[in-house]
């Protein structure tokens, strides 16, 4: 391991973090608001804190190792948390801990919240926590990536870690700067496209801005306390529905199908169809269900409220439009199930990820035939392509990291006083990066402890990096030379 390349680019990476809190103090000023202190000295603390750590060993010029990208990319988002609080807990008066976890949500792209009445915030504070789901929704170490490499430093180890999905060895172009580039391209355009179509459809210029950055990153932060609902807009709905689908597949396929110009490539990728019938099917099951079981009196308005709710759900967004809790049957459970399935690898939604669910599926599926012919080669396909078996193992081995987690947390969480339905929503939403829950974190974490809330941090880290990266920090294995 290399300190001396982890302290530097831990620095560097704080240095382009400060520059974050410019946009929210800019929009401080035009809103002539008077505490725009609580954006000057984070920044200028972070500022000043990355050049002392970057430039003392800028002599250094080591390539990252898979260990100093593991840890660098653990060490930056605690940091990250920790700064992205010191706004919250010197501007909205919350205690450290709950300025922690909002930080720390919002980075993830969980958007649980401990916040209420939003509507009254100043415009620079709801700003300021759109942006950190904004950055947070494709990386900001996948940002770092794009600049290192022209200061002398190799990112793919950093990519490695924390790009999220399987099949992290592929790039979508040769040089991983170039790729990186070609992601925040995608991303910024895709926002771009969000706001304006969220104006046309009748926000306010800064609600159009504020909800983009909470869209694309599937965050589900919103400017109102009744979030998406707030606009009482079709319209609005059409919009968020359309573009939290966009963001949650998989970016490679976006770029593949921008740069082929065939929209069928979606339709063609694996991955990117199984998703596409998953949400269509549980849109008309719950649609059905609300309709002949709810107080829908109409099949159009169930279908509607269903295809809202299920996509903010799978997508891990979490925006709300109606509460799916007061939903008839199993339907509120339905729908935190489905949050463990999440969007697409390589996108910025949360969960388990489609191409893994899709791989475990697949390999239950062979091992079912293996019983009925148990000489025959049956390998796991995904299209025309034969999975690799390390591939396979990965799946396995995540989902098998992932359950035992979860339910270590869980019992963690009621230990804190939670009930049961409480502790397993407050976990689920946790990991998953969804928001919304059941029982006590239905609408928000205000009735979970202090302690309940670091823990919920914790599954919030480890589910936005996909459980390995923390897990083999504690690892012996790890520290040894």
């Amino acid at each position: 391991m290399h300190l001396a390349v982890v302290i530097r680019t831990s620095g560097l990476l704080a240095v382009i973090f400060s520059l974050s809190l410019l946009p929210p103090l800019l929009v401080g000023f035009l809103y002539s608001e008077s505490r725009l202190d609580i954006f000057l000295w984070p920044m200028l603390v972070s500022f000043l804190v990355g050049m002392l750590l970057w430039g003392p060993w800028r002599p250094f010029n080591t390539r990252i190792s898979r260990k100093d990208g593991f840890l660098i990319v653990a060490l930056f988002w605690v940091i990250t948390s920790a700064l992205g609080a010191t706004p919250l807990w010197l501007g909205v008066g919350m205690s450290f801990t709950d300025a922690f976890f909002e930080a720390t949500s919002a980075i993830t792209t969980t958007g649980a919240t401990v916040i209420t009445g939003l509507d009254e915030l100043p415009k620079s504070v709801l700003f300021y926590r759109q942006l950190l789901q904004w950055m947070g929704g494709m990386g900001l170490i996948v940002l770092g990536i794009a600049v290192l490499p022209m200061l002398g430093i190799g990112g793919m180890q950093l990519y490695r870690a924390e790009a999220p999905g399987p099949m992290k060895e592929e790039k979508i172009t040769p040089r991983l700067a170039n790729t990186a580039r070609a992601l925040w391209l995608i991303y910024l355009s895709l926002t771009v496209a969000c706001a304006v179509a969220y104006w046309l459809a009748g926000m306010t210029p800064f609600d159009a801005i504020a909800h983009s950055f909470s869209t694309l990153s599937t965050g589900g932060f919103s400017t109102h306390d009744a979030s998406i609902g707030y606009f009482h807009s079709r319209s609005v709905e059409a919009v968020a529905i359309v573009f939290m689908l966009l963001a949650a597949f998989n970016f490679a396929v976006h770029f593949y199908a921008i740069h082929r110009r065939d929209p069928l490539f979606y339709w063609r990728d694996p991955e990117a169809r199984t998703f596409i019938l998953f949400v269509v099917g549980v849109i008309v099951m719950v649609g059905l269900m609300l309709r002949f079981e709810g107080s829908y009196h109409h099949l159009s308005p169930s279908l509607q409220d269903a295809a809202f709710e299920v996509v903010s759900v799978v997508t891990s967004t979490g925006f709300g439009t109606v509460d799916f809790t007061r939903w008839p049957d199993f339907l509120p459970v339905l729908l935190l199930f489905i949050s463990f399935v999440g969007g697409c690898g390589g996108s910025t939604a949360g969960g388990m990820k489609v191409i893994r669910v899709l791989l475990l599926v697949k390999q239950g599926m062979r091992e079912v035939k293996k019983l009925i012919h148990p000489n025959a080669l049956l390998p796991v396909r995904l299209g025309n392509q034969v999975v690799d078996q390390r591939v396979m193992n990965g799946v396995w081995g995540f989902f098998a990291a992932y359950t035992a987690v979860f339910v270590v947390l869980m019992l963690a969480m009621m230990h804190t006083g939670l009930d049961q339905v409480s502790a397993f929503a407050a976990i689920a939403t946790s990991m998953n990066n969804l928001g919304p829950g059941l029982g006590k974190v239905a609408y928000n974490f205000q009735a979970v402890n202090d302690a309940g809330k670091w823990i919920s941090v914790l599954a919030m880290l480890m589910g936005r990096l996909e459980i390995f990266t923390i897990l083999i920090l504690i690892s012996p294995g790890f520290w040894r030379d």
